[in-house]
Parts: C-alpha cells; sequence; structure tokens
C-alpha cells in the first residue's frame, strides 16, 4: 500500500543524498593528529604570514594557523559562468583560486585580525560568515569564480583559460572596486618598483569619501563597538600591496632566496601568489629552504547556502598537513602580497623593506622608491565604472600594465 514512488525517482534522490555526504566526506582526510611528523626535526623557526613557530613546543598552534586560511580549491557543479560557460573551474580555476586566498587573507586581517583562528563548531564573528560569502561560487558574490573569470575577459582572457599571477592581481583590482563593504586600495606595483607617493595619493586623498561612508555606517548602527574603536585611522584607506616579480628567467635566481623569506616574516605579509602554467600555489611560509604552501588542486563540490543563509564552511578550511616545496623549485613569475591596514602599518612595511630588502646593492627583488619616476606615465588611481555591474564587457582595459603574461615576463628578465 501506500503511495508509489517512481523506481527511477527514488533512485536519484537516494544518489543526490550520497553525493551529498560525498561532498562533505572529501576534504576529511584522515590522521590529522599525526600531521606534521615528517616535518624535519630542526630548531629552527617555521614562520607563517608573520608569525614564527618552533615545531618542538608549536606544533599545534602552527597546524591550527594553517588551518585557519581560508582555503579555496576547484569546485564542480555550480551555476555556468556566464550562463552558457563551465560549471566547473577544475584544470583551469588554480591561479584565480590563489588569488582568493590572498585577498580572503587581506580581508581577515581587516576585519577579524592576524590572531583570529578557526575551530570546528567554534562560533565564530558576523564579519567571518560575511568574508566567505564573497567568495562563494555564485555570480553574485563579489569575488566568486564568476566574477573573476569575466573580469578576466577585460584582461583579454577567455573563460577558462589560465592567469599568471600578475593577471590575477589585475582582475582583483578592479574587483575591488565594487566592494564598498571592504573599501580596500589595491596597488599593483610596475616594472619591479614600489612608488611611495603613489600609494599615498591612493589611501590619503580617496579616504574622505572613505570617512563619509564609516561615519554615516556608525550613525545607522551597521558598524559594532569594535569597528567603532578601530575608526580613528580613517585618513587612511586600507591597502593591498601586490608586486608582480619574474625572479630569474626559467628558475629562480638564488640571490633572492633571502629576500622572498624576509617577506614572509613581516607582519603585513599575505605571502605569495606562484607556480607555473596550471599549477598555481598560494604560499604563505617557510621552514629552512622548503616553501609552504596551500594548493588549490583538489576538486569539491560546491557548497550551497542553507535555507537559513548559512555556509557549511568546513570544506574551506584545510585539515592536512600543509605542504612544502623546495624553494629552488619556485616557478621565477610570482605575486607578492602585503595588507597595511594603516599608514603606520606602511610606514613600517616601507623602514622593513629598507633594512632587509634593500640592503644588497645588485640583485635587489624589487625597489621602494619616494617620488613617481618622471619617465613614467602619471599615476591615475582607478574608479569604479558609472555602471553598476561587474560585466566585463564594460570595463575597459585601461590600467593594463602589461599587455600580456609573456610580455611581462620579459620586461622583468
Amino acid at each position: 500500500g501506500g503511495l508509489q514512488v517512481p523506481e527511477g525517482a527514488a533512485r536519484a534522490g537516494g544518489r543526490r543524498r550520497m553525493e551529498a555526504v560525498f561532498a562533505k566526506c572529501e576534504n576529511q582526510i584522515p590522521g590529522f593528529s599525526e600531521l606534521l611528523d615528517d616535518f624535519p626535526d630542526t630548531e629552527e623557526p617555521t614562520w607563517i604570514l608573520g608569525k614564527q613557530y618552533y615545531l618542538k613546543t608549536e606544533r599545534s598552534e602552527l597546524l591550527s594557523d594553517v588551518k585557519s586560511r581560508l582555503w579555496f580549491t576547484y569546485r564542480k557543479k555550480f551555476s555556468p559562468i556566464g550562463g552558457t560557460g563551465p560549471s566547473s573551474d577544475a584544470g583551469w580555476g588554480c591561479m584565480l583560486r590563489c588569488g582568493q586566498m590572498i585577498l580572503a587573507q587581506a580581508l581577515i586581517c581587516k576585519h577579524l585580525g592576524i590572531d583570529w583562528r578557526w575551530e570546528k563548531g567554534k562560533w565564530q564573528p558576523e564579519s567571518y560568515y560575511r568574508i566567505l560569502q564573497c567568495f562563494l561560487d555564485r555570480k553574485d558574490s563579489c569575488y566568486s569564480i564568476h566574477q573573476m573569470a569575466q573580469m578576466g575577459v577585460g584582461e583579454g582572457k577567455s573563460v577558462g583559460e589560465w592567469y599568471g599571477p600578475n593577471t590575477v592581481a589585475q582582475v582583483l583590482k578592479k574587483l575591488t572596486l565594487f566592494d564598498d563593504w571592504n573599501a580596500l586600495e589595491v596597488y599593483i606595483s610596475m616594472d619591479n618598483t614600489v612608488v611611495i607617493e603613489d600609494i599615498k595619493k591612493l589611501c590619503k586623498n580617496r579616504s574622505e569619501n572613505y570617512r563619509l561612508q564609516t561615519d554615516t555606517s556608525l550613525y545607522r548602527g551597521d558598524v559594532t563597538k569594535t569597528q567603532a574603536a578601530s575608526v580613528p585611522h580613517r585618513d587612511w584607506k586600507p591597502l593591498l600591496l601586490i608586486i608582480p616579480l619574474r625572479m630569474g628567467i626559467n628558475h629562480i635566481n638564488p640571490v633572492y632566496i633571502n629576500a622572498l623569506k624576509e617577506c614572509f616574516k613581516m607582519p603585513q605579509s599575505l605571502g605569495v601568489l606562484g607556480g607555473k602554467p596550471n599549477n598555481a600555489y598560494y604560499f604563505i611560509g617557510f621552514l629552512g629552504d622548503e616553501l609552504i604552501y596551500l594548493d588549490p588542486h583538489t576538486t569539491q563540490t560546491a557548497v550551497e547556502t542553507e535555507d537559513n543563509g548559512s555556509v557549511d564552511d568546513y570544506s574551506y578550511h584545510c585539515h592536512r598537513a600543509p605542504h612544502r616545496m623546495k624553494i629552488t623549485h619556485l616557478d621565477p613569475s610570482v605575486a607578492l602580497g602585503f595588507y597595511c591596514n594603516t599608514e603606520r602599518d606602511f610606514e613600517s612595511w616601507c623602514n622593513f623593506v629598507q633594512k632587509e630588502i634593500l640592503k644588497t646593492r645588485n640583485f635587489r627583488m624589487f625597489e621602494l622608491v619616494e617620488k613617481h619616476p618622471a619617465h613614467w606615465p602619471p599615476f591615475i588611481p582607478a574608479t569604479k565604472p558609472d555602471v553598476q555591474t561587474t560585466g566585463a564587457e564594460f570595463i575597459e582595459p585601461a590600467d593594463k600594465v602589461f599587455e600580456s603574461e609573456e610580455e611581462f615576463e620579459i620586461l622583468n628578465v
């Protein structure tokens, strides 16, 4: 008796339930307790994004730090990009995922601070979920794979094409123009040179609008007490600083290795985007002569938002030992990332660079100069187009510094 369910429908329903269970299990790699046992037993500190850990005594703290980073990987079964494009980024989206990770780390520094840690099932502030929402695989999320792939069209990349570190930086810069919540300024260095005057023009002059925004939101009650406490820095707009580099021709030149390590020690460090075609990684630290990185090359099923608006965030954190790679195996084409929340952060970053990166006469990793070079075109901060959409067709590739990855590589040899 009872209602007969067609056999095919029952099977399909069962299959969907099984798929949901499998999707949940995909990221649960066993053996978290014995992780890092393959890490060398060493007295040397491990550095992760400006924090140092001694493996003998701080192994679990190090793991907690790595696990707390937002981990973006290939996903499948999301709505097709552009309506008719791919519904998975497996095989092509790894550098876009690394770009998402470096930007998410900037947002974590901005809203949650460098000491924030994630734990499964533990209460997290609302801003954590709001950051995560920015990156969900949906066309209306500000930094989704959909937005990035379509914005890349304006950079001369078709959807499904592989990006180098410089292109992904240019795409992030354009997408931040549409993100009023975070109000980040993005500065991408040109010709291996960071210009202090240009950064101040970017972060200080434009902060007038930012101040108005923050003041009104205080009255509207959008800003919590803790955020209100951090409002005095309103005369500086938070800075995401990206430095695309080519540290050698086919392999990294060993003269740059120490400077690269120093970058991971800075409290402003957001890590490094790197990798060769179809093999991008997000480097977050180092131990001895090895880099530690998060790897986007795992395909997980796209996560749907629950009916109550919440998101199951378990698969956005890496529950396995971080990968390591010999520094000498690094592809020479990279982008360094730094976050300066205040003007004081930026000044201390400049001091650190003067002391540690510019101390060699020759083979400097990059240059830091006070004034805008006279022979360069004038520095004009990017502004949001009038059209309220991030559809790539409306964006002129006006601030393309390098016409293509290849050209960018030749420039910097």
